[in-house]
């Protein structure tokens, strides 16, 4: 047992951070956001150093948080590997404020500018301002014990 197995243990929502920064669209699968504050709204994610995203999602300026549905476990795999472009292939996507790409079919989206960055041990956090955001009706994606899955309602 390590550390990841005890982590594992929490359950999580599934998002697909994205950005629009030197030329080409960047995203990668996320389930470290997390809301900051509500007046000003903000919200976090982190992003390990050694990411080869890392430097783009830093120095974007800011970045569009894709909250994924129950059915959109392929994307959540997707963006977990491959390049860039393959991760964007046949991907329908609407810009935000600043061209950040939000994926189709979210159940929520957050556009936001980086008001600071955080250094972590091996990840650095990324707090953004919200600007924008939109949400619709649907079950969000889950992640416990690397698995997705969907929460119900417990019976009272």
């Amino acid at each position: 047992m390590n550390i990841k197995d005890a982590m594992s243990c929490f359950t999580t929502g599934v998002t697909v951070v994205t950005a629009h920064t030197q030329g080409q669209d960047w995203g990668m699968t996320c389930n470290s956001f997390n809301t900051v504050s509500l007046d000003p709204a903000m919200v976090l994610w982190s992003v390990r150093k050694s990411s080869l995203s890392h430097e783009a999602f830093v120095n974007a300026g800011g970045y569009m948080v894709n909250v994924l549905g129950a059915q959109q476990k392929d994307v959540a795999l997707k963006f977990a590997q491959g390049t860039q472009q393959e991760r964007f292939a046949d991907q329908s996507l609407v810009r935000g404020i600043h061209q950040h790409p939000r994926l189709d079919g979210v159940i929520a989206w957050f556009d936001c500018r980086i008001a600071q960055v955080v250094s972590a041990g091996d990840h650095d956090i990324l707090i953004g301002e919200v600007l924008d955001f939109g949400v619709q009706a649907g079950h969000g994606l889950a992640y416990a014990q690397r698995s997705f899955g969907v929460l119900s309602p417990l019976e009272d």
